[in-house]
């Protein structure tokens, strides 16, 4: 039988090159190891860039989707359906307000767009972003990111937003200050992902949690990347015990399923009215059937896994020459290393059958699949340890 073309070359013939060519095709994977279409197997340590939560071939995620599509794909939001209903209600159990509610979407832009909006509907001009900050693509969400390089281009964005560095209470209170009537929002991330996962300083979410209620603003805390237990508890802010009004969601809330939520409290649960938004596809059963199976696995047990295999990775890259130092928490660590070569490392680590991502010069992040098992840390860590060595 023919062979079929490679994937490379097709792609570039066909797909939009916002993202270059992809230098591997992949045809399938089991837990935290990818297959390409040359047979070649690769420990995949991004998990679609912290998407699959639960790895790869999950059965209960195949069945359940499975089973949801063969029963009711789609409806829209003018009928209500089971299982959007269960997830909505098990995220609000997760959220510990029983008075929280639930607009789920398609994605992290999506959902931080929505957030956007709420911060219209308070009647208040000024929402706040951190520099460095990443929000999403769309026009909304990319006002929000603090990232010029991503915005140039576009302008000119949704206005309002004033930016504050990351992380200085001090700044942000001042600029706050400067006419805190008219700020609806203040949005952060509680660990920076692409800019080469950098956590919020100790004790910065709560002081911008007593800012926000001290002026009635909204705290918009964005837990799409650290979401869903990626960082050993199932929302990263619960660390800091802050009570954001509004929580997005996406990436591995749905196992590699598309889906965002953004969740409202307090200030913000009314906010929204009948008519004043809304998305065709948000919602969707075969979705919710996805993100239900994440809610049920991602339990006490599983997040104490999550930390050990967290702890127990930041160990083994802390001995490793050119690393630095490793920030981050769970399975969402940025190895920092020495010399400017971690695009090199990715290169080598796509050749050796280890996939990796750089979001700077000096960075690797690595957000394996949360079910990545002992033996694929630790064949991933040998490899890992290789490149190192070799770049020093």
């Amino acid at each position: 039988m023919k062979k079929p073309p490679s994937l490379t070359p097709r792609w570039s013939k066909t797909i939009v090159d916002t993202y270059g060519t992809p230098p591997v095709g992949l045809v399938s994977g089991q837990g935290a190891t990818l297959t390409d279409e040359e047979g070649k197997s690769y420990i995949d340590l991004l998990a679609g860039i912290a998407v699959n939560s639960l790895g790869y071939g999950n059965a209960q995620v195949a069945q359940a989707v499975s089973r949801q599509a063969r029963t009711l794909v789609h409806t829209s939001n003018l009928f209500a359906t089971q299982p959007v209903l269960d997830a909505g209600e098990k995220l609000i159990r997760r959220v510990g307000d029983s008075d929280a509610r639930v607009f789920f979407c398609n994605s992290g832009a999506e959902a931080n767009e929505a957030a956007f909006k709420l911060a219209r509907l308070t009647g208040r001009r000024r929402i706040l972003a951190a520099e460095h900050g990443f929000h999403g693509r769309t026009m909304g969400a990319l006002a929000l990111t603090g990232q010029p390089d991503k915005q140039r281009a576009f302008h000119p964005l949704p206005g309002g937003v004033e930016f504050y560095p990351f992380g200085d209470a001090d700044y942000l209170c001042q600029l706050v200050e400067q006419d805190p009537t008219d700020t609806a929002a203040i949005i952060l991330e509680p660990i920076q992902g692409e800019t080469g996962v950098i956590p919020a300083p100790a004790g910065f979410m709560q002081k911008v949690n007593e800012l926000c209620d001290e002026y009635g603003i909204l705290l918009i805390v964005d837990e799409v990347q650290t979401g869903a237990g990626r960082t050993g508890t199932f929302f990263a802010h619960e660390v800091e015990g802050v009570q954001p009004d509004v929580i997005t969601m996406a990436k591995g809330l749905g196992a590699g399923v598309p889906i965002g939520a953004t969740i409202t409290r307090g200030r913000a649960r009314d906010l929204f009215k009948p008519g004043s938004h809304g998305t065709t596809f948000g919602g969707n059963p075969v979705a919710c059937a996805a993100a239900n199976v994440v809610l049920d696995t991602v339990d006490a047990d599983f997040l104490a896994e999550v930390t050990h295999k967290g702890a127990y990775l930041r160990q083994e890259m802390e001995k490793l020459p050119l690393v630095e130092r490793v920030r981050g928490r769970g399975l969402m660590l940025g190895i920092v290393l020495a010399q400017p070569v971690a695009k090199q490392a990715v290169r080598d680590g796509l050749a050796q059958g280890l996939i990796l991502n750089a979001p700077s010069e000096n960075v690797l992040r690595l957000t394996p699949p949360l079910v990545i098992s002992q033996d694929e840390l630790d064949t991933a860590l040998t490899t890992l340890r290789t490149i190192v060595e070799e770049l020093a």
